[in-house]
Order: structure tokens, then sequence, then C-alpha cells
């Protein structure tokens, strides 16, 4: 059997999972999503990742068609019914069909997908030598227009940030805010460290309050690790002895080269090697199970 999909309250081929070409989420961007990890037929912080679908659905006012348990259950089922023991999870729900005005009062009922798979962002071995990031031009939508905290269909500002990178043959895209402060990278959180403490852009700054990014922050704490989450500037990053990335699909990734500077001896620090294995552990041992 082939890859099925969960699409409004049924589990299709992957074939047969289609929306129509009305739907807003396709036209507009106009929806919400989340990224979830399985780990060893468990998923990892499930009850977090639909809690913020739900609060980003609310904050556009979209209204998902079931309960968060409901939601949680589906999830579930599309894992088990794909047979996954280790991959990637991506709820998406969408304002649903509409037609093709922007009022989004004139879409009734939302479209909801679930689909389960697997990923790799990034090669193996770049977790073991490390990635180069580059600071862009593109600038984090400012808040009062598109808030961070809504984890949006809409990703034309990363893309755009992605590309950048891609031209400048990074791995990742390092994005500022309007005020020129670090806020995150195009899909992922951003960390430093410096002199034994761990530092990371405040939501405030224009970061998404990254689920991976608050496990980090947990673990390094409870490792004695002294973190700040205060405004950072470029400089701070260059000079920094040791930087890293996280993210649900990515999840601790080290950054060795920023805009052409080597930070430390040029590889992975110390810190980040730590948090990369405490992490690692932790998603073996936690999780809501598939399989009974």
């Amino acid at each position: 059997m082939g890859v099925q999909v969960y699409l409004n309250g049924k589990l299709v081929p992957r074939e047969e999972a289609k929306v129509s070409v009305f739907d807003h989420g396709l036209l507009y961007g106009d929806g919400v999503f989340e990224g979830i990890r399985l780990y060893n037929g468990r998923i990892f912080k499930l009850r977090e990742h639909v809690d913020r679908l739900y609060r980003s659905a609310r904050a556009i006012r979209l209204e998902i068609p079931m309960t968060p348990e409901a939601m949680e259950q589906a999830i579930i089922e599309t894992v088990r019914a794909n047979g996954l023991r280790d991959g990637y999870i991506r709820p998406v729900v969408t304002r649903g069909v509409g037609d093709l005005g922007l009022d989004p009062a004139k879409c009734e009922t939302p479209t909801v997908i679930i689909i389960a798979s697997t990923i790799q962002l990034y090669p193996a071995e770049l977790y073991e030598r490390g990635v180069s990031v580059v600071t862009v031009a593109t600038r984090k939508n400012l808040p009062d227009a598109l808030p961070s905290e809504v984890k949006s269909l809409n990703y034309l500002n990363m893309i755009l940030a992605k590309l950048e990178a891609n031209l400048a043959g990074a791995s990742e895209a390092l994005m500022l805010n309007q005020q020129g402060y670090i806020a995150e990278c195009s899909a992922d959180n951003f960390f430093v460290v410096r002199n034994g403490v761990v530092a990371t852009p405040p939501v405030s700054q224009g970061a998404l309050g990254g689920i991976t990014r608050a496990t980090i922050i947990e673990l390094a704490r409870s490792l004695g690790h002294p973190v700040e989450e205060r405004p950072l500037t470029r400089a701070d990053a260059w000079v920094a002895d040791e930087a890293f990335m996280t993210g649900t699909a990515a999840e601790v990734v080290p950054v060795v080269t920023i805009d052409g500077r080597s930070l430390g001896d040029g590889q992975p620090g110390p810190i980040t090697r730590q948090l990369m294995e405490a992490y690692s552990r932790l998603t073996r041992e936690e999780g809501t199970p598939v399989y009974d």
C-alpha cells in the first residue's frame, strides 16, 4: 500500500489527495501548519505542536473543524496507516474553498490535511562538520504586519531569504529584523555560544517561538549552561565561540561559518555537540506512542 494522506476526515491514497484550485490556501497562502517528528514509533511533542497549530489558527480567525484531541488522534492514525516508525508529519489547515476574491468570509469549510512521510534537510555529514550561514538582505516581516508567532502557509518572506542563501552558496540564511537585530534563519531558530553562555533572540525580535528552541533552552539549563534570550547583532554572531540552529525538521545543526567568518576552531563546538547528543537522547525517550 502506498502513502496514505488524511484529507477532510478520510485517509486516501497520495494520488487521490487533491484540493480545489479555489482553495484559499493555494490562492493566498491562507492557512496554518505544523511540522512534527516521529522517532522510534513515538511522536515527539505532539501536544505542544497541536496547541501551537490551534493558537496560529485562532490568531487568523480560522476555526479548525475538529477538537485538538481529535486532531491528535487523526495524526496518530495517519502515521499508523503509513506504517512509519521514524518520519515527519505535516498537519495543514487552510481557509478552504472560496472564490477568486480575497474575502475569507467566502470560504465556508476549512480544508484539513495530514501528511506523514520522511524528511532529510541536511546530509548526515553536515551535522559532523557544520554548515555555513550568510546574512541576507531580505528582512523579517514586521510583527505588526505578519506576527512571527503565526506559523502560516505564507512563507514567501523566508523563501526569498533562502534563495539568497542558495545564490551565496550557503546552507542557510540569517535574517535580520527591521532594527537590524538577528531574528532567525529562514527555517530555523538561531543560537550563539560565547564564554559558555548560550544566547538566542527573543520572540519579540521576530523569531518563531520554536518548540525545538524551547526544548534546547530547557536542556541547556539542565546541563548547567546559562541561557539568555536577548537581542543579538551580526557582530555577536561573528565573534561567537559556537553557533547552531534548531528546528523540528533540522533538529540541532552546528554552524561553523557566518558571513565568511569561521567560528572558534572551525568545527562544531563542545556545547553544541553536547546539546545535539542530549536532544537526540530525549527524542528517543519521550513522545506519544503510535503503536500500542
